[in-house]
């Protein structure tokens, strides 16, 4: 398929367009041309399509009453298939400036597309004997949709006149000549259906499927020998008429009392037009008139379409041996078969079933869970434990249950028929089924409270909507609503601060998850506060006997010194000790707050675990978002009365780490793991709307999430404004980096596997290196670094302005042996600076903060993955991300060092880019794929492990800068 760039699309979209016919109907071709006569040149340098002339009927001069010319105009021909895009930008009116005639082609496009993925194809033989798929069958919608558009066709969309009509090119009609003839508007819209639809199927995938070329390769095949088959096919194809099933009980729906015998229903066959959806008769009428307007063929039509629909449910293959196909009598059974799913396959064929409108027909179940109307005596126990809840299948008649004897009467049915509430009921045996087996196994507390929040659950590999009743609904509608308290909390006497209100409805959501038993994940932003939250929910909790207790932070080494600062500040008099470095232990008071690492807890798993906590805290959750890691099951030993999740990002590449996130606050909400990714991850992940919706309504009570932009937040933290600079290469990084290029993708073009996948991230790292200084990829000893790199120059003339405004800055990168070069440049040029990366010590850490927040230092370099969580950098005014991270929520994250609650100043961002280079293209994948960025479902590098040698090439190449 031809390439087509958004700029060529644009350009086509403002030319006119025609459709020409072609057998097999794939080789038909849409041709734009330019009214004003100038041939539709492309915008950028490629290939596309064939170049050419065609005949076209204009009007002559002004003349709009009917005066026509024919001329030869050049014209730019693509095959249908191919001009698809071109003509869905046209149909979205191209800024405005897309020509009728394309603007409708694009219509008729997005028709086409419809109708291939509702599977509306059909195969058969073309005129010249060639494999041909075709649009088909056609539903009375359908045909209405048709014929509607074929009438919304502009003129100049059917441009070009019919073979040997009308004037020769380039002159005017003879006096009382005939105007020339053009396609019949419904034709041509028909050929340009079917030629989207012989296109589209014919892949590789297809040729392999069927294990032959006939109606999968675009190539033409050549199959005679099928002309009569395919002639029964487009017979059905072509069909004129629609048929139905009027479901009847003779004698009335009241006789069914008096039967209980087969053939108490009767089927009767009805045929609709598609030329005129009003016109419909019964099949019998049909053969006994030859006035019912249906046509000549009408009866080999009907009886092509009881053939069709016998297919679907073979039952109605008796119809064919009758002499007139109109009606049938059914047995229960077959009912039966009709209720249980074979009107609704007969019905996606295009055959509806009517049934008596007399008979009810809105049984419905629904599985409920609860039961009891009071909770539990000791309701955080009991979700603690394996406690059960009964769940139950419950019938209902419309809006109403059906009480205990209904639900017995209805399981001891044996036909498709029951009396229920004075009236007859049609019944699907699967409800039978349920009602004579309606008690299912029970569920446990945290099953019961995961499917009353999504509403549904899996029955027997099966998803069935749920009800909740009794305390259970209760509970959900109280857990629906973060700010649905039944007591008012309040911030703890011992709080030496005031608390935002947005703090104290988290203080309050946390107060009421862990007092249930249940745990949760405060997401909000970096610098809102999570830290004082904690830290009031420790005091608040210190006040019932049965949630007091002392509380165990666990968090990266970075942050021990600010826990133990923001405990000693707003919790003073709070014993405060750290369970970290040689010779620690955990004697002495048991209460206040015990902070320790997650080096140190993966160590002394075992220890932490023999002491009961009144709360486990884990700060920077995302460190644990690898459930099989060592540290994740470490933290899973230690038991707490309550567990609380602190992160600004709950979720950095996939969903995997929001399930290990909340399974350890709230273990088993989400099932297991391997479930998890079954019914949610894949299909969220795979952009199904309904599958996030549920998932939402399960994850959203227990992960409070709001951000710094969010209304009233934080209405007094100053503005961030984001730029993203781009920098040229040097020569010798642009020499460089094609080299290394060409060099891996000679590589990695010759591999598979695990070692491609290997070659792949050593060509990215080698280009982002690249992209950063030649030293850096070269790994030079003494290097000379000036002149070399355009980001280096860059950060030069941005620390000039920045230093000389009295500023202070944070420039994060990736990369440890970077930030050395970029710290021994600096020092070269006299500008003090300090280096935070993975190996520097914790006491050194918080000296590091301690002298840049006190103006000490006016430049901060720091490792992206060992400083962009955690720590209070409000003294810079300016951030700047030396590369790019492939996430960007890490990189708000780092931001977020600087703009937090603290911070008086506005916040410049700068990210500096690589023009033509693979930074270039992330950076406009991140900006185009924001809302994907934001829900942060992609897999970052390794996603692009798996791209093929052309994706990839087109991927790292280094580009003219535009």
């Amino acid at each position: 398929m031809t390439r087509i760039t958004g700029g060529t699309a644009q350009a086509l979209a403002r030319c006119a367009a025609v459709f020409e016919a072609g057998d097999p109907p794939r080789t038909g071709t849409i041709a734009f041309w330019d009214p004003a006569g100038d041939t539709p040149r492309t915008p950028v340098d490629e290939e596309v399509g064939t170049l050419g002339e065609i005949s076209v009927v204009v009007p002559k001069g002004d003349d709009r009453g009917g005066s026509v010319s024919t001329r030869t105009v050049p014209a730019l021909r693509l095959p249908a298939a191919d001009a698809l895009p071109v003509l869905t930008v046209a149909r979205r009116g191209a800024g405005g400036q897309a020509h009728p005639a394309a603007a409708f082609w694009g219509a008729a496009a997005v028709l086409a597309l419809q109708l291939v993925a509702r599977g509306r194809i059909l195969p058969g033989v073309s005129p010249q004997d060639f494999d041909a798929w075709r649009v088909g069958p056609l539903d009375a919608e359908d045909m209405r949709r048709i014929r509607e558009l074929a009438e919304a066709m502009p003129a100049e969309a059917r441009a070009v006149p019919l073979p040997g009509s009308g004037t020769m090119p380039g002159s005017d009609p003879l006096p009382g000549a005939a105007p020339p003839r053009l396609a019949d508007a419904d034709a041509l819209l028909r050929g340009f259906l079917d030629a989207v639809a012989d296109a589209l199927p014919r892949t590789a995938a297809a040729v392999r499927a069927a294990g032959a070329p006939a109606f999968a390769a675009a190539k033409q095949q050549h199959v005679p020998q099928l002309r009569g088959w395919a002639d029964e096919v487009a017979a059905g194809l072509d069909a004129g008429v629609r048929l139905s099933l009027r479901l009847e009980v003779p004698g009335g729906v009241e006789a069914l009392g008096a039967s209980a015998d087969d053939g108490a229903f009767r089927a009767v066959v009805q045929l609709h037009s598609l030329a005129d959806p009003t016109l419909m008769t019964d099949a019998a009428a049909l053969w006994d008139s030859a006035d019912h307007g249906f046509g000549e063929r009408a009866r080999i039509d009907a009886a092509l379409a009881v053939r069709r629909a016998a297919r679907v449910w073979p039952p109605l293959g008796r119809l064919l041996h009758r002499t007139v196909p109109d009606e049938l009598s059914l047995a229960d059974g077959e009912i039966s078969e009709l209720l249980a799913g074979a009107s609704a396959r007969l019905a996606a064929a295009g055959f509806d079933v009517h049934w008596p409108k007399d008979l009810i027909h809105d049984l419905t179940a629904t599985a409920v869970v609860g039961h009891t109307d009071a909770p539990p005596s000791d309701v955080r126990g009991f979700f603690g434990t394996d406690g059960l809840l009964g769940f139950d299948w419950q019938l209902a008649l419309g809006d109403s249950p059906l009480t205990a004897a209904e639900m017995d009467r209805l399981a001891e049915a044996h036909r498709p028929v029951v009396r229920l509430r004075d009236r007859w009921t049609l019944v699907d045996p699967d409800l039978v089924r349920k009602a004579r087996m309606r008690e299912l196994k029970p569920l446990t507390a945290i099953e019961a409270l995961g499917a009353a929040l999504t509403g549904t659950a899996t029955v027997a590999d099966e998803t069935v909507p749920v009800t909740a009743t009794g305390w259970l609904a209760a509970l959900k509608e109280r857990l629906a609503d973060p700010d649905d308290v039944r007591e008012a909390v309040v911030a703890p006497p011992g709080l030496a601060a005031t608390l935002r209100d947005y703090q104290l409805r988290g203080l309050r959501w946390l107060d009421r998850m862990t007092s249930l038993g249940l745990g949760g994940c405060l997401a909000d932003d970096m610098g809102l506060g999570k830290t004082i939250t904690l830290i009031a929910l420790h005091l608040h909790r210190q006040a019932a006997p049965a949630t007091e207790g002392p509380t165990l932070v666990v968090c990266p080494a970075s942050l021990l010194g600010n826990w133990e600062r923001e405990i000693e500040r707003f919790a003073p008099g709070t014993p405060v000790r750290r369970f970290h470095g040689g010779g620690r232990s955990l004697d002495g008071p048991r209460s206040g707050f015990v902070l320790t690492t997650y080096g140190t807890m993966r160590l002394d798993a075992a220890q932490l675990a023999e002491r009961t906590w009144g709360l486990v805290v884990a700060d920077e959750a995302q460190h644990v978002k690898n459930a099989r890691s060592r540290t994740a099951k470490a933290l899973r030993r230690i038991r707490g009365g309550g567990r609380v999740a602190l992160t600004g990002t709950p979720v950095e590449n996939n969903l995997s780490e929001l399930w290990a996130i909340l399974d350890w606050t709230t273990p088993g909400l989400l099932g297991s793991l391997s479930a998890f990714r079954g019914r949610w991850a894949k299909a969220v992940e795979g952009g199904d709307t309904m599958a996030a919706e549920e998932l939402a309504r399960l994850v959203k009570p227990f992960l409070l999430r709001r951000r710094k932009s969010d209304p009233g937040i934080a209405p007094e933290l100053p503005p961030k404004t984001e730029t993203d600079r781009p920098v040229p290469l040097t020569r010798e990084q642009a020499g460089l980096y094609e080299a290394a290029v060409r060099e891996a993708m000679e590589e990695i073009s010759g591999s598979s596997g695990m070692a491609r996948r290997g070659l792949v991230v050593k060509l990215l790292t080698a280009c982002k290196q690249i992209c950063n200084h030649p030293a850096q990829y070269l790994k030079e000893d003494r290097p000379v670094l000036s002149g070399r790199s355009g980001k280096l120059e860059l950060l030069d003339e941005l620390l000039d302005t920045i230093l000389a405004e009295g500023g202070a800055v944070l420039v994060f990168t990736q990369y440890v042996a970077m930030a050395r070069l970029l710290r021994h440049h600096l020092r070269g040029r006299g500008v003090e600076t300090q280096l935070l990366y993975g190996g520097t010590p914790v006491a050194r850490r918080e000296e590091m903060v301690r002298s840049f927040q006190d103006g000490e230092v006016p430049v901060f370099l720091l490792s992206l993955k060992a400083a962009g969580t955690g720590l209070n950098l409000t003294r810079a005014d300016h951030v700047v991300h030396f590369d790019r991270w492939w996430n960007p929520a890490v990189e708000e994250q780092a931001t977020d060092r600087a703009h937090r609650i603290g911070q008086s100043r506005p916040v410049q961002v700068h990210r500096l880019i690589a023009e033509g280079t693979i930074e270039d293209r992330i950076a406009e994948m991140l900006r185009s794929k924001r809302e994907l960025a934001e829900a942060v479902l992609s897999s970052g590098e390794a996603a692009l492990t798996e791209l093929s040698d052309a994706e990839l090439t087109a991927l790292v190449e280094l580009r003219s800068a535009r």
